[in-house]
């Protein structure tokens, strides 16, 4: 269907429609960044902060990265090693120890760095009890880890986490958005202009 200008009403509304959420996630996305910034302005600052308390839920995560805290390892759950970075900036392993914390909930501790796959010996906590300080850091799905400062079981120190490694992409985002929204206005009116032109040589 058409318009007496021989403008495609249908058509027009879909695009109309297309370029108008375009637009609406690229200002969404932009909103994203500055969230984004002023979160990893915070984080910039944390270390500074007193010791906090080890967050075991969810939502208590993203307040507390990156600050320091104890935990009190009552039971070890499970042992592994994953890739992990020493803090002098040599790759090799992390263990890890899943803990059983005091109060209840689980939590990984990253007690250090090993170029060894072996997993270290660590009396401590398999006796039960022991008090583990360190840096707060994002762990599993919705969870924090510690990393363990000093390390534990006489493994190296590994490197602490770093709120500069967290991408800011979202002003990127938004202009991806921002360009689709002007590629599909373009084509739109270079595909009328062609309608009408065709239409007028028939």
């Amino acid at each position: 269907m058409t318009d007496r200008t021989g403008i495609p009403v249908f058509a027009t509304v879909l695009v109309i429609a297309a370029i108008a959420t375009m637009l609406a996630l690229g200002v969404w996305q932009l909103g994203r960044a500055e969230w984004k910034a002023d979160l990893l302005e915070r984080y910039a600052a944390a270390s500074g902060l007193p010791p906090t308390e080890f967050p075991t839920t969810e939502e208590a995560v993203e307040d507390a990265l990156y600050r320091r805290a104890f935990v009190t390892c009552e039971r070890i759950v499970s042992r592994n090693a994953e890739a992990g970075t020493s803090a002098e900036g040599v790759k090799g392993l992390a263990q890890i120890a899943r803990c059983a914390l005091a109060g209840g909930g689980e939590a990984d501790i990253v007690l250090g760095y090993t170029a060894s796959p072996q997993i270290a010996d660590w009396p401590e906590g398999d006796a039960g009890g022991a008090t583990v300080g360190g840096i707060i850091g994002p762990g599993r799905s919705g969870e924090a880890r510690l990393i363990a400062q000093p390390p534990q079981a006489g493994l190296a120190p590994i490197a602490a986490p770093n709120p500069a490694d967290l991408p800011n992409n979202h002003t990127a985002y938004a202009w991806q958005w921002f360009f689709f929204a002007l590629t599909a206005g373009i084509i739109y009116v270079l595909a009328v202009r062609r309608r009408r032109r065709d239409a007028r040589g028939a």
